[in-house]
């Protein structure tokens, strides 16, 4: 078999494959239950993991929340974001996103229609672009949140997104990108693009399934209302044990996408 759908997963590199081997087996530790050696040991490689996808697109380790993948992150984003700001009495209560964003996005969207957030879905042109001055155009004082994803899955188009990053802080709202399929194939600087919020996933990188992360700035601060409530993992946005295993593994991944983008780049232009 010729295998030609990339986009929809990745097969699991190797290097990745062995580094999370001894997860399963050797340092099956719970990560949250540090009075013990087994448990730091589990600890210290999630914390490695979260510093290796935190470099690959130029954040701090503490801003990546892990997640099970690109769907709940942008989920968590989304409705996480718009549920604060109504919580919260902001006065914004509108979202902006487009009709080619992935169905996770657009499902979030709807549902938060049903709790009284007004949403604005962009059309795009014959070749799947959006209209910048249409989108500057559909921001509002009311607008809380700017979605829009940085690589299409199906059509391959690649947003501007430091030029939308821009546009969103001269707006003062706040800017999503699901880059699930941009994340380790094109370079990302979520400083340089004013990105407040990224989704990843880890199976689209050459890493393990059940496994991604959303990235969340820090300074200045994004708030957003938890979908899980537990044992307040990951400084209380995401509850929920995190699996080491998977966590090696994306975090291995990352960091060796980041090292071959370039010349994984020149090699997939080829073919």
């Amino acid at each position: 078999m010729i295998y030609l759908d990339y986009q929809a997963t990745t097969p699991v590199d190797a290097r990745v494959v062995e580094a999370m081997q001894p997860f399963h087996e050797l340092d099956f530790g719970n990560p949250h239950s540090i009075q013990h050696r087994a448990g730091q040991r589990a600890a210290l490689a999630v914390e490695a993991a979260r510093e290796q996808i935190a470099a690959l697109i130029g954040a701090e380790a503490r801003e990546i929340v892990f997640t099970s993948g690109a769907t709940e992150s942008n989920n968590l984003a989304i409705k996480g974001a718009a549920r604060f700001a109504l919580e919260h009495n902001t006065g914004r209560d509108h979202i902006v996103t487009v009709a080619t964003e992935h169905k996770c996005v657009l499902e979030s969207c709807r549902r938060l229609e049903a709790e009284g957030v007004a949403v604005t879905y962009l059309p795009v042109d014959a070749g799947g672009a959006l209209d910048l001055d249409r989108l500057a155009d559909a921001i509002t004082g009311r607008t809380l949140l700017v979605s829009v994803m940085a690589a299409n899955n199906e059509v391959g188009i690649l947003s501007p997104i430091a030029e939308i990053g821009a546009l969103a802080k001269d707006k003062g709202v706040l800017f999503h990108t699901d880059a699930a399929q941009a994340v380790g194939k094109i370079a990302l600087d979520v400083g340089a693009m004013r990105i407040d919020l990224m989704s990843i996933s880890g199976h689209k990188l050459y890493g393990p399934m059940g496994i991604g992360a959303l990235y969340v700035r820090r300074r200045p601060r994004v708030r957003l209302i938890p979908l899980i409530d537990g044992g307040g993992q990951e400084r209380g946005m995401r509850s929920g044990t995190l699996a080491p295993a998977l966590c090696v593994g994306f975090g291995l991944a990352c960091e060796i996408s980041g090292r071959e983008m370039a010349g994984e780049g020149k090699k997939l232009a080829a073919l």
